[in-house]
Order: C-alpha cells, then structure tokens, then sequence
C-alpha cells in the first residue's frame, strides 16, 4: 500500500459465510485484501429459522479492529451488504423485537397462496414489479400479521438486514434501495413504499423509512464503535446493499444500461442470479408470466432478474457427504463430475424439493427416479446432474429474458465465487451457445468498494468505476464447443420443467 492509497471496507455478508474486505485504491487501480473472515448461517430454535444478529455484529465488530490495525488512517468509509428480503423489527427505544427470521423458515410455507386470495398476482406485480417466492417480505410480514400480530403492532421501525447493521455502525435508521426493492412492497416506477399493497394487508405504514440511494453518506461510525474498534473519522457510505446490486456493479462490462441489452449476467453462489441490467422497470404481463423481477440497481438502474438455485445445490450435497464422513473438496467433486457420462439425468433446480431438503443427494435421485430417468448414484454423477441442470435453466432464463426485453444477448458475465468452477463457466457457454466472460471473483466486494470510491469523488462515475473494474482483476473467456447435445438435452428439460 502506498502512502497516498485510501482504504475503503466492504462488510459483505453472504448465507453462508461474511468477511471483511479492505479495498485498497491508488487513484487508478484497485487491490482487495481479505480482512477477516466468519461464518454465518440460520440458528434453529423453538422449531424456527433466524439469523443471530449479535453474533453477526460481534464478527463484523472483530473484523473492523483487524482492519484498523492494519490499516489506520488510510481507512476512508465502510459499507455493509448482504442478502435480500430479510429484516428486523425496532420497538420503542429502538428495542429489537426479537432475531431476525431466515428466509427459509418454514412459517411462510403456504402463506404466499393465502396472501394471493387477499390480493391478485396481477395486482401485485402491477404494483411492484417483483417475482413470486414465498420468503418474500410481503409474505414474510403477512406471515407475522396472522402468527404473531403484536410483535407487528409493536414495530417503530423497519429495517433490512445490512440496514440493521448500517444502524448498529452509526444510529441512523435508513432503508437502501436495492434491498427495498427486494421486498414486494416497493413501487420499482415511483421508489416508493407501496401504501396501496400496506392498506390491502392491513400492514402497519409507520415502520417504514427513507429510501435512500448507493452512495449516500449515511453518517459517521458512533463514538462507541469507533472506540471498540479504533476507527476514527470513518464515514459509512450506502453500497448497492443487496448482494447481487453490488456484484452487478462490478461487472466489466463496456456498454452502459440499455432497453436491449446485448449482454446478461450471472451473480453465481449459492444462488443463481440470472438478468440485464436496464435503464428502467419492466412491468409486463409476459415478464410477470416468467416470473422475472425488477430489482434495483445502482445509479438508479433496474436489475432485470431471476432468482435460479444456483450451487446450494452442491454445497448441500458437500454437507451431506461430509457428514457422512467423507470430505470431499470443491476440486474433487468437479474432477468427479468431468468424469461422468454427459447429460444422462436432469433436474428443475428451482423445484420445491430443493428449497431445504434435509439429503440433498438423495432428494436429486428421488426426483431422477419419480420422473422416470436413470438415478445418478455416484458423487460425480449427482454433481454432473446438479451442474447441467443449472446450465440447462440458464438457457431457459435467457430465452426468457430475450424475449421480454426484445433483444438479442451475445455475452454472458459470470461474476462471484461460481467463476471458480470452471466446468459449469463451460456448460453455461455450450447449453446458451454464447460467449461466457467469468470474472471477477469477488464481485460483491468490489462493487461494494467501488460504489464508496465514487462516493468518495476519487472516481467520477460508475462507468469510470468499471473500467478501473476491468483494469484491476482478470477475467476468463469461454466459447460454445459442442452445441448440439446440449440441444437434445434441452428439449427433455423443457419437458421436465
């Protein structure tokens, strides 16, 4: 680090895991250095899902002093982002009302259905724009209203998850806009909470803040956590805050939003999120028929989208082994993989049984079995099926997405720690027969630093910001090979799906 590089702190918390991530920026390059790094996951008790927010601050807490011993004065802001949909509820005195529900807690099971009989499908994405899960926070507060109403009547305020800890950094009480629109009561055309769809549901108003955009200055860290952690004149700065916002900020893309893009991209982890990133939403019936969603972006772009089931699927079929008591690397599992037959048997990778099974492995071979194809029975023909699948639903989202936004996409960006599997960058660019650009790795973290560097001035635009993007991290081509398979093979997935 040079003397004149400033220092900017990414607080990027994933499903699984979160870590502290100092960006180091020269005026003209950037260099990420891992700070500290934690797991996470839902806390099960009393039969339900949460997310141990204190222990998640402690972490993050912990992190911020390795940062400022390491770095100092050279720290310049921090921002924080997360998930979508989750949150916490704030009482009188700014109480928390209990932890924060994980999104796949089972109390939502079914109530998407009921909530569908108070208000249409249409209605509600006329309304907000959004697709239809049933962790969604409409849902999810809807769920709250019918199970536990006063601890709803008691809310002051409304906060998303990377909100709360925007509000443990500093004491200011703001919701971001990325992650509002994530909720499904967010009018993606006006940036507005939807008071129509709070009076439908019977949903109380007074909780719910300003919406404020990426790269705002929230305000400085508070005196208590300066001295805890031994920051000093750091200030906290709006991020894309929902996790994908930020890693589509980080793609190296040369084209600015456009109605018909000509590229798409992939946010992939343990989730799949598959869209285009456009100047403004889509609010159609055809993309309210494939359940695509209009989420925000930074620099008040829309994040065209859809949710896919992305690597949980291998990540649960890893825990399950292991638990089994055989530990399997990432490597190994795709060297097995490589090694299997091609396209023998498929899966829809966002079938209900794949939400939150409790075998992984075994639920993928029941369903083989029950839609009368071979059952993969080895490691490297469950992961084979688990990675063509998602492949093969890539291919179905961008005929989707071509489709309701009339253009015609040439380029897929993968972007995130999926990158890193080199087989499905591959699969993806055979079964879409487009150029596949995977990279960079961290994208969630460096969109998160580089929406604080222009905050901060040092960069004049985001479009300035990726190409300081693409001139600091590399980035990995992959050309269709053996189209005509996959071909075949799409024809039984879209009977199967």
């Amino acid at each position: 680090m040079t003397d004149s590089s400033n220092v900017y702190l990414a607080v990027d918390l994933g499903a699984s895991s979160g870590r502290i991530v100092a960006g180091v920026f020269d005026g003209s390059r950037l260099k990420l250095e891992e700070v500290h790094r934690f797991e996470n996951g839902g806390t099960t008790a009393n039969d339900r899902m949460y997310w141990n927010l204190l222990e998640q601050w402690q972490d993050i807490s912990d992190g911020l002093r390795v940062a400022s011993d390491k770095y100092g004065d050279c720290v310049t802001s921090v921002g924080v982002d997360t998930w979508g949909v989750d949150y916490g509820l704030l009482g009188a005195g700014d109480e928390l009302l209990g932890n924060p529900y994980h999104y796949r807690d089972r109390r939502t099971n079914g109530v998407m259905e009921q909530a569908l009989e108070v208000v249409s499908r249409e209605e509600i994405f006329a309304e907000t724009g959004l697709q239809f899960m049933q962790f969604n926070t409409l849902f999810q507060l809807y769920a709250m209203k019918r199970q536990n109403p006063r601890l709803l009547d008691a809310a002051e305020s409304f906060l998303m998850m990377p909100d709360l800890f925007h509000w443990l950094l500093t004491g200011e009480k703001a919701n971001e806009f990325t992650n509002a629109s994530t909720t499904q009561f967010h009018n993606p055309s006006t940036n507005r909470w939807s008071d129509v769809l709070f009076d439908r549901f019977g949903l109380p108003k007074k909780m719910l803040g300003n919406v404020l955009t990426p790269g705002t200055r929230l305000g400085a860290i508070r005196q208590s956590v300066a001295e805890a952690t031994g920051l000093r004149d750091v200030d906290v700065v709006l991020p894309g805050t929902h996790d994908t916002a930020s890693a589509v900020m980080a793609v190296p893309a040369v084209s600015s939003p456009d109605e018909h893009p000509n590229w798409c991209y992939i946010s992939s982890g343990t989730w799949s999120l598959m869209g285009a990133e456009i100047p403004s939403p889509v609010i159609s019936d055809k993309c309210r028929e494939f359940n695509f969603t209009n989420e925000g972006g930074v620099g008040g772009t829309t994040r065209l989208l859809k949710n896919i089931g992305g690597l949980w699927l291998v990540q649960e079929c890893r825990r399950i082994w292991k638990q089994e008591g055989h530990e399997l690397g990432w490597s190994e599992l795709v060297d097995r993989a490589s090694a299997s037959p091609a396209l023998i048997s498929l899966i829809n990778p966002d079938a209900s049984e794949f939400v939150a099974p409790g075998n992984m492995p075994q639920a993928i071979r029941d369903y083989c079995g029950a839609s009368g194809q071979e059952t993969p029975e080895s490691v490297g023909a469950v992961i084979r099926c688990a990675l063509e699948s998602l492949a093969l639903r890539y291919r179905m989202v961008l005929n989707w997405m071509q489709e309701v936004t009339g253009s015609s996409i040439d380029t897929i960006h993968i972007v995130g720690g999926g990158t890193q599997n080199r087989l499905l960058c591959q699969m993806a660019a055979d079964a879409c027969d487009c150029r596949v650009i995977a990279g960079p790795i961290e994208a969630t973290a460096i969109g998160n630093v580089m929406m604080q560097v222009v905050a901060s001035g040092e960069v004049s635009s985001i479009e300035q910001a990726r190409e300081v993007i693409r001139n600091s991290f590399s980035v990995e081509e992959y050309l269709p090979e053996h189209t005509q398979p996959w071909d075949d093979a799409f024809a039984r997935f879209e009977k199967l799906v």
